[in-house]
């Protein structure tokens, strides 16, 4: 992301100015719909201050309506995801806003570069490096209830860094935890996660917190309500969830 379009200086941008590119910039180009998308998402070019991102836009109108989620709501819970991943400081959400579109109101995210035909399944082949993030995604995903971390939401990028995307069905009062990364079931929850946990259950427990304030915008008040119990459990428990009794694995499973 820049003038040239260099590819380290697309990685190396601060998570604030992407922000403020995404938010304030103009939607100049669309290169067309994202087609593994189970919603309508559209690659685009946002350009601000003439610098330029690649993003992924989710028109809040192209959602697909489920019977367990109320319509019209997942672009804020892939705003509400970023936030709270934000407030962690663990940096798996890509930068995100809610704003307006082409075809309206809609989540648009930072799009990050990464070689398709990698992702959690193909990790094996190099877990040390990736498996203090890989706890991160665990321990995230338990926290924002993800009911769909399919091995292609995990996305590796140039510096092995890894991004979790596609959180549009997160935060349901309900247990709803579907994932592929089981790994860890019932293992410690590292010391220095628990520490960040313990920041967010402040935080989210503080209304007149900046971070709670913005989720009282995105979420009912029963689903953050679940969400503080289930950062609360965590630090009780202090050990990776076990898998449930219903499904828990997403489908397709990629």
């Amino acid at each position: 992301m820049s003038k040239s379009g260099d590819d380290s200086a697309r990685r190396t941008v601060s998570t604030e100015r992407a922000l403020e590119i995404l938010e304030c910039g103009d939607v100049q180009t669309e290169y067309g719909i994202l087609r593994w998308s189970s919603n309508y998402a559209f690659l685009v070019a946002v350009t601000h201050d003439d610098i330029t991102m690649n993003a992924v836009y989710k028109p809040q109108r192209g959602e697909r309506p489920l019977w367990d989620f109320p319509d019209g709501t997942l672009c804020y819970r892939e705003l509400a995801s970023f936030l709270t991943s934000h407030e962690l400081g663990w940096q798996i959400v890509p930068p995100t806003v809610l704003r307006e579109g082409p075809r309206g109101l809609g989540s648009v995210q930072m799009f990050i570069e990464h070689d398709p035909q990698v992702n959690f399944f193909s990790f094996n082949e190099n877990p040390g490096v990736l498996l203090t993030q890989l706890h991160k995604i665990a321990v995230f995903d338990a926290v924002i209830n993800n009911a769909d971390r399919k091995g292609g939401h995990c996305l590796l990028d140039p510096d092995n860094h890894l991004w979790g995307i596609d959180h549009g069905i997160t935060f349901h009062s309900a247990h709803k935890l579907r994932t592929v990364i089981w790994e860890f079931a019932g293992q410690p929850i590292p010391d220095a996660l628990l520490d960040d946990l313990d920041r967010l259950c402040v935080v989210i427990e503080n209304p007149a917190s900046s971070y709670r304030q913005r989720l009282n915008n995105l979420l009912s008040a029963v689903e953050i309500k679940a969400c503080q119990s289930r950062i609360r459990n965590l630090l009780k428990v202090k050990k990776f969830p076990l898998p449930g009794p219903g499904p828990n694995y997403p489908w397709p499973p990629v």
